[in-house]
């Protein structure tokens, strides 16, 4: 089974746009908000359909988008509540895959200097 392509964000905007865009006589090219509304939806759609997969997304400039498996957590153990302070059994949980976000470096450092707060 041949291995998929890596996904490629920027690649696969541009192409969509070039399928939208309409040159007039003038030789400008044209675009209509709806279709480019349209395109950044389905890129965005196929993206987050990738990342669900497991493959980690990079979406230029802004960050990451991948999946992370989250384990299971036995139920029946007995805790108490940190803020009434009584007694309580946990529940169990299963295991289940949830999206997760990271920034790039650059984007972390801007927000860490407190010069541009």
């Amino acid at each position: 089974m041949a291995k998929k392509a890596k996904y490629n964000l920027i690649q696969e905007i541009h192409e969509h746009l070039l399928k939208a865009a309409e040159v007039t006589k003038k030789g400008e090219i044209k675009l209509k908000r709806a279709d480019v509304k349209t395109i950044l939806e389905t890129t965005f759609t196929t993206a987050a359909k990738r990342a669900a997969g497991g493959e980690r997304i990079r979406f230029p400039i802004i960050g990451a988008l991948v999946r992370k498996d989250v384990a299971s957590r036995k139920g029946g153990v007995k805790t108490t509540n940190p803020f009434t302070g009584e007694p309580m059994i946990t529940k169990a949980r299963p295991a289940t895959k949830k999206p997760r976000w990271s920034f790039p470096k650059s984007l972390r450092e801007v927000f860490a200097n407190k010069k541009h707060w």
